[in-house]
């Protein structure tokens, strides 16, 4: 019965020593920001490992779209090719969460995706979903619907309840 164990042993050692060092690295607030094109206010932190991002909402959006432009909002950052990058870039990066605030500073929403949420099929599904909802989401408001739908199925959030109704 030992001899079994030194020769398992013996086995596992080298394959052991073989392993790479997981990259572990975390971007800077400074990193993070300059993966994202965002024509209003943007800013950017890190909060451990997550990379939390905070965007002002134009309040005409707010106005107009009512709590389906208050609930897609972090979706539209979250799920993008900049979040996808980001992850690829830096495997120490265990999530992203997107704050979305109205002009005056309040919260509407937040939503935190984590590394290991979506697989190479389901990002290509999210970035599709999330292109088509910026692309056609004015005229069709169902695409925006589809994509609040895919980020509440993937994701930690939260609404304020000021702008967004229970059901």
């Amino acid at each position: 019965m030992k001899r079994g164990g030194i020769v398992a042993g013996l086995i596992l050692v080298p394959l052991l020593g073989s392993c790479e060092e997981p990259d572990l690295t975390v971007p800077t607030a400074e990193q993070v920001a300059a993966y994202y094109t965002y024509e209003g206010q943007l800013t950017t932190e890190m909060s451990g490992n997550v990379a939390e991002i905070t965007i002002r909402q134009p309040g005409n959006q707010l106005r107009r779209g009512g709590s389906i432009w208050a609930k897609v909002g972090p979706y539209v950052f979250l799920f993008s090719s900049p979040t996808q990058q980001l992850f690829q870039d830096f495997g120490g990066l265990a999530g992203v969460r997107v704050i979305t605030t109205a002009p005056g500073g309040t919260e509407v929403a937040r939503s935190l995706l984590l590394r290991d949420e979506l697989n190479d099929l389901t990002w290509r599904r999210a970035l599709n979903i999330a292109g088509v909802a910026r692309r056609d989401g004015t005229e069709q408001p169902s695409k925006l619907e589809d994509l609040a739908r895919w980020g509440e199925d993937h994701t930690e959030y939260e609404y304020n309840p000021r702008y967004v109704r229970r059901r």
